[in-house]
């Protein structure tokens, strides 16, 4: 209140000015500015998170079910694969087949747990690292 007299004894402000002022001061809407390049648009868009992301949990029986999990990543949902019921071997061929998917959709494939992995679209972004060594050194 005390400054409010000073700035007034100072520079007086006729009311027909303050109130031109304080129509001025009304929040304009700027659009976003436009990215420089493709690469910047591109770096923009995939640090949000879609309000519709999804994610699907699988745990397949047999390697033709990579299949199912690949339409899924199509459709950019996230998808957590247990393999833990597969052989050895047609677990590999799984792993293999979904990287090849997840490559072609600009994606992500990491390991998340024994036998257990996550694959995400290009349109989802994953923070974080999961430690899987059993030491607490």
């Amino acid at each position: 209140m005390a400054f409010e007299k000073l700035k007034n004894f100072i520079a007086p402000v006729d009311e027909d000015e303050e109130e031109y002022e304080e129509e001025e001061e009304a929040p304009v809407q700027q659009p976003a500015p436009k990215p420089v390049s493709t690469y910047e648009s591109q770096k923009t868009t995939v640090n949000r998170i879609p309000t519709d992301a999804q994610m699907v949990l699988f745990e397949p029986r047999s390697f033709e079910e990579a299949e199912e999990i690949a339409r899924h990543l199509k459709q950019r949902r996230a998808c957590v694969v247990n393999l833990h019921r597969l052989q050895r071997e047609y677990a590999q061929r799984t792993i293999d087949f979904l990287t090849g998917v997840v490559f072609a959709l600009d994606g992500t494939i990491q390991k998340i747990g024994h036998n257990v992995i996550l694959c995400t679209p290009k349109s989802v972004s994953v923070d974080g690292v999961i430690s899987l060594d059993s030491d607490d050194d």
